[in-house]
């Protein structure tokens, strides 16, 4: 019943992992949406930290790309793993969601950051083949072109991916007003998600 669910959309904090792809700083310049999907990312990021949902981040060789923007509050990531590969799901990274969540893995990844056609769209067909249901935050995820975000976010929602947005993740893990956290959360929802032109793709 649970994993049926989870196929339907449903999200739950213990069985949810919040994956943050390579949001480095050397990809600022070359990429329009950057800033605004930088402030979706940290928000997200923000909801995620007071609902206690984990969170592993990569940076791609971040001797030549530098470290995660100092934008976004990752002090309470389970690791922040280096990369060539192209996909996160490096034996670091299986490791530490093994440790985390036991040999079945989480049941939900919600999965944000750059770049869409390459690095994210192929750490989600990597979590797709090990059974993991995957959500793919589009508001917090970016290309340098826009034809490529695009297309990337197609060819996702083809394979299975749930495209979303970060405020759809963020109340899908709430799912009631009454949740403990709710007052806290929602201040960061007050105003709404930056304008990333999704509707323009």
């Amino acid at each position: 019943m649970a994993r049926q669910l989870t196929k339907l959309g449903y999200l739950e904090v213990k069985k949810t992992l919040f994956m943050l792809c390579d949001l480095q700083d050397k990809f600022r310049p070359g990429m329009k949406m950057f800033d605004p999907v930088i402030k979706n990312t940290s928000k997200l990021l923000q909801a995620g930290k007071i609902l206690d949902v984990p969170l592993i981040v990569t940076e791609h060789y971040p001797e030549k790309l530098g470290r995660i923007v100092k934008d976004l509050d990752i002090s309470h990531a389970k690791g922040v793993y280096p990369k060539t590969l192209f996909s996160m799901m490096i034996p670091e990274v299986q490791h530490k969601i093994e440790e985390l969540y036991g040999p079945q893995g989480p049941e939900t990844v919600v999965l944000f950051g750059l770049e869409s056609h390459i690095c994210l769209e192929q750490t989600a067909m990597d979590l797709l083949n090990k059974g993991y249901t995957v959500h793919v935050a589009a508001d917090c995820s970016v290309s340098r072109t826009q034809e490529d975000r695009k297309l990337a976010l197609e060819r996702l929602q083809q394979y299975g991916c749930f495209v979303t947005t970060s405020e759809n993740v963020i109340f899908k893990l709430m799912r009631d007003k009454q949740h403990p956290a709710f007052d806290k959360v929602r201040h960061l929802v007050r105003e709404p998600s930056v304008d990333t032109e999704l509707a323009k793709l």
